[in-house]
């Protein structure tokens, strides 16, 4: 029996998916893995049991992902899931900032509120909410990323002239991607050619600010910016006084703050990048899969601090290895394993910056002995038996 302790509510859909030898609550004492979305795990104190944390989406700012590594604890997080949600709202951002259309609501509701000349008013008033259409103009999309391919590939389609930036481009991410969109490699380039910018890259130290003072200098002026990436990917002083200044036209947020609620131009979101009952089920059922496959096979997909790990079961008996990323770690293993004359049917190892994952099929069952031979080796941060 593997019990799975949930810290938010999480989607049936994917809770289903766990068969009768897993319980699953939110007063779990001591899991074998945990499901989240968005509650703070920084001062949680995890269980020795714990093997594994999926977060159903894909940020994983509330998770201690540097310490979980440490404590030989793969995260997971659901990539992909959510981005037609995220995609939509996108979408969404580009009208609300060209068309001027939540100022436009707001006056219609306050200024027009009873007004007995209603359809006069509304053509003597509506000039002061006209904006431009986006066909023809110019998207910059920073991150080609999942959600990111997504919005460029529908901008391009809605006529909207697209340059796309990303630095670590996958395969998959190249191969999704419209060959109409623009691919640079330097940002200066998007930000003196765009007239509307849309933010897709994790939070890093690299990204964090990057729409600063001055990069905002650097763009066309009248520039819209949107983000629904990560709120700290803009420092918000900075874009307060450019849309004060009118360097900036708009700024759409689904990343909000208080000081961002008077800015004349800024439009703010609550966080509904993913808040749609089909991205809530995707995310739930990526992660429960994700946490079925490590508990059960020793798998890992879709991990945060660990290397991805996919391989069919061939042997009898399966060894998963946790340890540091340094010399003569798997020789050693090799070693405790053969001498107890078991044949090793098959073996792979991965790394991922100073952590590294080794998984091996043995042909029969691996002593006791054995298996705290390889506990007892420098740098070996834990192992599993898998049956």
């Amino acid at each position: 029996m593997y019990n799975i302790l949930t810290l938010n509510k999480i989607s049936a859909t994917g809770i289903k998916n766990f068969t009768s030898d897993y319980k699953c609550s939110d007063d779990i004492k001591n899991p074998d893995a945990i499901l989240v979305r968005s509650a703070s795990m920084h001062e949680m104190e995890l269980a020795p049991e714990t093997l594994a944390i999926a977060r159903a989406g894909a940020g994983v700012n509330n998770i201690p992902v540097q310490k979980c590594a440490e404590d030989g604890i793969v995260v997971f997080n659901t990539p992909g899931a959510n981005a037609n949600a995220v995609k939509e709202l996108v979408l969404c951002g580009l009208f609300l900032a060209s068309r001027k259309i939540v100022p436009a609501i707001d006056w219609v509701k306050t200024t027009l509120k009873g007004d007995e000349n209603f359809s006069k008013s509304v053509e003597k008033g509506k000039s002061a909410f006209a904006g431009p259409e986006i066909k023809g103009k110019k998207l910059g999309v920073i991150g080609l990323g999942a959600i990111g391919v997504l919005v460029a590939n529908a901008a391009n389609s809605l006529g909207m002239s697209v340059y796309g930036y990303d630095p670590y481009l996958s395969v998959d991410a190249a191969w999704n991607l419209s060959r109409s969109v623009k691919h640079v490699t330097n940002l200066d380039e998007i930000f003196a050619e765009c007239d509307y910018i849309t933010l897709h890259v994790p939070l890093t130290d690299s990204t964090r600010g990057i729409v600063n003072t001055v990069n905002i200098a650097k763009m066309k002026d009248s520039v819209k910016i949107l983000n629904f990436a990560r709120g700290e990917l803009v420092d918000t002083n900075d874009i307060i006084t450019a849309l004060s200044e009118g360097k900036v036209a708009a700024y759409v947020t689904d990343f909000g703050n208080d000081a961002l609620l008077d800015a004349n131009g800024a439009i703010v979101i609550p966080h509904l990048g993913a808040s749609t009952p089909e991205s809530e089920d995707n995310c739930a059922v990526m992660a429960v899969n994700e946490i079925v496959d490590f508990l059960e096979n020793g798998n890992i997909i879709n991990s945060v601090n660990f290397p991805n790990v996919n391989v069919p079961r061939t042997g009898k008996t399966r060894i998963t290895i946790i340890h540091k990323n340094v010399a003569n770690v798997i020789s050693q293993i090799s070693t405790a394993v053969a001498s107890e004359n078991v044949n090793i049917d098959n073996m792979v190892n991965k790394s991922r910056g100073e952590y590294a994952y080794t998984m091996l099929d043995a042909d029969a069952d691996v002593s006791e002995s054995a298996i705290e031979s390889i506990k007892a080796i420098e740098n070996v941060i834990r192992v599993r038996v898998i049956k």
